[in-house]
């Protein structure tokens, strides 16, 4: 098998990439970098701009599969501009690929987007499964509906379509663990906001692993890609802090200074998804990592 990446050089796509190799699938990968472009065994690059619609054709000779796991990082202050980089960085993507499939011979048959459980409205107390409707009506919210219609445009060209609603992507490297971590190895740790936010989290490895199984087992249609085991903030930093022998004694971090120092942005941290993974585990994966105290030993172990 041979799968097209598109985002592989992330979070998220470096794992994938390694699972794959490491299971035989070949994988030839997007990058807007010219200089990210490598080939190796089982490993290829081709270059592509999706906001000046440029792609390198030979990126799809022989592809059964693609995965599209790019779009520009919410995790910043959320200006105009950045805003509009947030939607338009994933749909121009999907459109380069969509419009790309079009008009060429290709082997491709099934398309499996990124999405983000970000879309389910705000809740400390209903528990979202996929068949949930309507998304909710924030900025986030907007994003995720476009960005799945985007890839439910595929299934006009006989493409299978999986959407993948992914939670909160624990990783040492990047992403959310650091950047909790940085007050709380200094002593300074403490819960946002209420503390009381669900917050629906998934290990690296597993989301990778997730990905790989959708993949292997042709499943389409949505996928919350979360533990079986969510928490709150406030279990999250206690977690945390427990990991390094600290002590929370400081009062919660009030919502209103987190939007003061966010803005808008605060929305990722203050907003509560308490999300359901049952259909992923019905469907046959069994996660490595259930507990949010094991994952932290894994990632932290160094």
């Amino acid at each position: 098998m041979k799968i097209l990446i598109a985002g592989a050089t992330g979070l998220i796509g470096r794992e994938l990439v390694s699972q794959c190799l490491e299971d035989k699938i070949s994988v030839n990968y997007l990058t807007t970098r010219k200089q990210k472009v490598e080939s190796k065994e089982g490993y290829q690059g081709f270059y592509w701009n999706p906001e000046k619609g440029k792609i390198d054709l030979s990126a799809f000779d022989g592809v059964d599969a693609i995965i599209n796991l790019s779009g520009a990082s919410i995790a910043q202050r959320w200006t105009k501009k950045r805003r509009l980089a947030i939607v338009q960085s994933r749909l121009e993507a999907a459109e380069l690929l969509y419009a790309t499939l079009q008009k060429i011979p290709h082997t491709v048959s099934h398309y499996i987007s990124a999405s983000g459980i970000s879309g389910y409205p705000s809740s400390n107390d209903h528990l979202y499964h996929e068949s949930y409707e309507p998304l909710a009506t924030t900025f986030l919210g907007d994003v995720v509906t476009q960005w799945e219609a985007s890839a439910d445009a595929f299934t006009s060209l006989g493409i299978k379509v999986t959407k993948v609603r992914t939670g909160i992507v624990l990783s040492e490297r990047e992403g959310a663990l650091p950047k909790l971590l940085k007050p709380i190895k200094m002593g300074f740790g403490s819960p946002l906001g209420s503390g009381e936010q669900w917050q629906s989290w998934i290990h690296e490895c597993d989301i990778a692993g997730i990905y790989l199984f959708l993949l292997k087992n042709s499943l389409t249609g949505i996928f919350n890609a979360v533990s079986p085991n969510p928490v709150t903030n406030k279990k999250m930093v206690q977690i945390l802090a427990n990991h390094y022998n600290k002590s929370i004694w400081l009062p919660k971090v009030p919502e209103f200074m987190l939007r003061l120092l966010l803005g808008e942005m605060a929305a990722v941290i203050l907003e509560s998804q308490l999300v359901s993974s049952e259909k992923l585990i019905a469907a046959g994966y069994q996660f490595q990592f259930v507990n949010l105290e094991h994952a932290i030993e894994d990632l932290l172990e160094n």
